[in-house]
């Protein structure tokens, strides 16, 4: 996967809350958790700030839940449930557009990193010692496109549905010869994390935490599997993959690919597809024990993720966490249009089924 730093000026942007980060261990003595120290009032208040509402964000309002889930129905990096406090904070109601995008790019002439050759030097540090340098050709900017066969396929290897396809990006999402006409309002994808956080400091926002992100996907639904309740996703809930996976889409929901947004109802706070669609970048570093690590300091106030990431599978490629499923989720290998369902991604890959929103 293409490797390529962000210039100085992207990595200023803010990925995390103003908050500070607070947890509250048990009680070693008494083997029950201490007494949590309040958010402050002004933090906790449900309704939102006073002021005008900004435009295309919906309020999260402040509150506690139980981060990540407990069911065996899920992937180990899931597990167990933590108590995680939140403040309140502003959220897009949908995830960033191809015409969104299109406007910070013309306002500051930026470049993605999927248009950018990609750096060698970088890439290496990624890879096995002695690992040989690719012929330049490979190394010719581009990016990640999902690819179906033709037939059915064992699915322990997604390379056999994933391929590097030089020139695909944000503009030409499959490839040269695509572009975005008619996809205007269609969720912006193949951009990295660095492309992330660069349109979020440009329109004045940042990356959500996973915590925030999570805790506004539940939309005040306590404990539920999945964004609207327990029951199974219907082809008007989410755009998610119908039929088998990877070769055949009956595109029962109308979609084969991305959706334009809004296309399916929102949750209880106002947005759209927490479930499905695209993958969602969010601030926090990738750790696939996480969980375990903050469900032993007792009750957390706004984490902000791990200093570091390390995917035990993958442990030499950085990467942050991203959030919510695809429109390539389907219950027979990936069923990650929950709340709770996590992975860590490359933090410099951009592929066909990964994009973002913003909070403030």
């Amino acid at each position: 996967m293409a490797c390529q730093q962000a210039d100085s000026t992207e990595k200023s942007v803010v990925t995390a809350p103003a908050t500070q980060t607070m947890c509250y261990a048990p009680d070693s003595k008494l083997g029950q958790q201490t007494a949590s120290k309040p958010l402050a009032a002004d933090k906790m208040k449900s309704e939102p700030p006073k002021g005008p509402k900004p435009a295309g964000m919906a309020w999260i309002p402040a509150g506690q839940y139980q981060m990540g889930t407990n069911d065996e129905q899920s992937f180990p990096n899931e597990r167990p449930a933590h108590d995680v406090r939140l403040a309140g904070f502003w959220m897009d109601e949908h995830e960033v557009t191809n015409a969104e995008f299109a406007r910070f790019v013309a306002a500051t002439g930026y470049k993605t990193t999927a248009e950018r050759p990609v750096d060698w030097e970088q890439l290496k540090t990624q890879l096995p010692p002695g690992t040989p340098k690719p012929p330049e050709a490979n190394l010719a900017p581009g990016a990640m496109v999902f690819t179906p066969p033709s037939q059915p396929v064992p699915l322990d290897d997604y390379t056999v549905w994933w391929h590097w396809v030089p020139g695909a990006s944000w503009r030409h999402p499959e490839g040269p010869g695509s572009t975005l006409k008619g996809r205007e309002n269609h969720p912006v994808v193949q951009v990295s994390w660095d492309d992330a956080t660069a349109y979020a400091r440009w329109a004045g926002k940042r990356l959500p935490t996973e915590a925030e992100w999570e805790w506004a996907a539940r939309g005040g639904l306590a404990a539920k599997r999945f964004t609207w309740g327990d029951a199974p996703p219907t082809e008007k809930q989410a755009n998610i993959w119908q039929g088998n996976f990877p070769n055949q889409n009956t595109k029962a929901d109308g979609y084969v690919g991305t959706a334009p947004i809004k296309s399916f109802a929102a949750n209880n706070y106002g947005l759209y597809d927490m479930a499905g669609n695209v993958w969602e970048w969010c601030a926090d570093w990738y750790r696939a024990d996480e969980h375990i690590k903050l469900a032993s300091l007792g009750q957390c106030e706004n984490p902000d993720g791990p200093k570091a990431s390390f995917d035990p599978d993958e442990p030499t490629i950085p990467k942050r966490v991203t959030k919510g499923g695809s429109f390539l989720c389907h219950v027979s290998y990936c069923e990650s249009y929950r709340p709770s369902a996590r992975r860590g991604t490359a933090f410099d890959s951009g592929m066909s089924h990964v994009g973002f929103r913003c909070v403030r």
